[in-house]
């Protein structure tokens, strides 16, 4: 049994989507962030920098933090989407998502979802930065299946959940092409439309 401690977040969506693919018993522990849950002595005894998400996988007395690394262990202990003869790329892809994707869009959500009109340099300096990986992103797809080459992996998995809030961004994922054909495929897998309700509140996946 693998317990996933996590908030509603795309960094939390990664990991339910990705105990979905793999068909892995799990249990959801909600750790709610807007009252500092993240904070308590015994979450940080797991995630020493207070971070979401967090997993404790019970049958091996083990936990980890750093979504990153989860998706890892879980491909190497299931052996799916972590093919070891393209883990040279996805790692890469992978690191360009816990690195630069995920954390800009983050910055773009504090300045332009939650906290618009309070800083306007931030507010268009992660709009550009959010518009240009999404430039990026199109780029790479339209010579490649998915993120890693031509099959479905960890980095498609991490980079997701993070598209998939595109209506904050407000960008327009419409105008990429090729982003838009990666982000419609992934939708329609039922692993990952299970995995994106982590809460298993009826959430769906927003169309493009």
């Amino acid at each position: 049994m693998i317990e996933l401690l996590t908030a509603n977040t795309p960094n939390g969506k990664k990991i339910s989507i990705m105990l979905e693919e793999i068909n892995f018993k799990y249990k959801v522990t909600k750790i709610n962030i807007d009252k500092d849950e993240q904070f308590k002595t015994e979450f940080v005894n797991l995630s020493p920098f207070s971070k979401i998400p967090v997993i404790i996988d019970h049958d091996d007395n083990q936990s980890l933090f750093e979504s990153g690394a989860i998706l890892i262990y879980l491909g190497e202990k299931s052996g799916m989407f972590y093919d070891k003869n393209e883990r040279i790329v996805i790692n890469q892809w992978l690191m360009g998502q816990m690195g630069y994707i995920g954390p800009m869009l983050g910055q773009h959500h504090q300045f332009h979802h939650y906290n618009p009109g309070k800083s306007e340099f931030g507010e268009n300096r992660y709009f550009k930065i959010s518009e240009r990986i999404y430039k990026e992103l199109d780029r790479r797809l339209a010579s490649s299946k998915f993120l890693a080459g031509k099959n479905y992996t960890i980095a498609d998995i991490a980079t997701f959940p993070w598209i998939a809030r595109h209506e904050w961004h407000d960008i327009g994922l419409k105008k990429f092409i090729n982003l838009s054909r990666w982000y419609k495929e992934i939708s329609k897998r039922e692993a990952v439309i299970r995995g994106y309700d982590l809460l298993k509140r009826g959430e769906k996946i927003p169309e493009v």
